[in-house]
């Protein structure tokens, strides 16, 4: 197990690296003005095509049947590990990835920005939570996973794969650390921090209550960051050609 975890480690490296490189010789010969912009975001490129391979890679496992023993053993440890005191704080956390928390205040955050005439940053907030909720919903659609029945749990709408809350919750968090960061470049790594942590607990706190296998959360988190880093680099391009 550990030697297939290392061999899919190589490949995955290999793919990335062989993408940068294929991306960087089309930008020099097609689009030569990006050239600059794409230079100093690099890392931003490099961790964009990460999210994304892993996301396929993943989803190519949950697909084959091949995440299923790993799903189960994370869960049950989580389930055997966890005081069940700690549920209520869990579902608390979970209610702040739901759409009645996130649709008010994507729509505050949004129209802040634009009162504040940040047009780019709530373009960026707006538009990465709208493309998420889409991408969730033809996922859920589409790969029609089950969800796990370990343990007698909450009813929630939708298949498993991926996980609603913390896809959208990803891109939301994502989105207003990547516009502070714009705003306030001092401030970045606070923003950073607070965005990943509450990822974090969202993710965590649908595996805690059972309603989603690990593999759901993983590319739910890959997606929900993608889709931000994507669109903050299409609005900066876009934006430095004027």
């Amino acid at each position: 197990m550990i030697f297939e975890l290392f061999e899919d480690v190589i490949k995955l490296t290999l793919i990335v690296v062989s993408l940068h490189f294929a991306l960087g010789i089309y930008v020099r010969r097609r689009q030569p003005a990006w050239s600059g912009a794409l230079e100093r975001r690099r890392l931003l490129i490099l961790c964009a095509l990460v999210l994304a391979v892993t996301a396929i890679k993943v989803t190519e496992d949950v697909l084959d049947g091949e995440s299923g023993p790993f799903d189960h053993t994370v869960l049950l440890f989580i389930r055997g590990h966890l005081s069940p005191t700690l549920t209520g704080f869990f579902e608390a956390i979970t209610l702040t990835g739901s759409a009645m928390v996130l649709v008010p205040l994507t729509i505050i955050t949004t129209v802040g920005l634009l009162l504040a005439g940040r047009r780019v940053e709530a373009v960026l907030v707006a538009a990465s939570v709208i493309s998420a909720a889409a991408v969730v919903y033809v996922i859920k659609m589409v790969v029609g996973r089950a969800r796990p029945e370990l343990w007698q749990t909450e009813w929630y709408w939708g298949s498993s794969f991926p996980s609603g809350h913390t896809l959208v919750v990803t891109a939301f968090a994502t989105a207003v650390a990547l516009s502070i960061s714009r705003m306030v470049p001092a401030a970045r790594r606070f923003a950073l921090a607070v965005a990943m942590l509450w990822v974090m607990l969202v993710g965590f706190s649908r595996m805690v209550l059972g309603v989603h296998w690990p593999t759901d959360v993983l590319v739910a988190t890959c997606i929900g960051t993608l889709l931000p880093l994507l669109i903050n680099m299409y609005l900066a391009l876009r934006h430095g050609r004027r």
